[in-house]
């Protein structure tokens, strides 16, 4: 098994191989695994203080924050280039 990373912005990776999912931050349930993981010490904030527009669970039950759009990442994650991503 190969181990391969993607770009989550600002120059912070993941292993690929850890990734469940890929959502968005805008749901009351997903509101409540962010706080869980903030409360159990399993949050890490990839997001340089920008918006949260990603959150990327593992699994690990680590969650992670980027300021990177789920499609952005879900493509990076499928090996597709992104060239004109400039967010991150």
């Amino acid at each position: 098994m190969d181990i391969r990373f993607i770009n989550i912005g600002f120059g912070n990776i993941v292993s690929a191989n850890r990734v469940i999912g890929i959502v968005s931050p805008d749901s009351a349930p997903i509101k409540r695994i962010i706080q869980d993981a903030r409360d159990g010490g399993r949050l890490i904030d990839a997001t340089y203080g920008r918006r949260t527009r990603a959150v990327i669970v593992m699994d690990s039950e680590h969650v992670v924050l980027s300021a990177v759009q789920p499609e952005t990442v879900a493509n990076r994650l499928l090996g597709g280039s992104d060239t004109a991503d400039t967010e991150g």
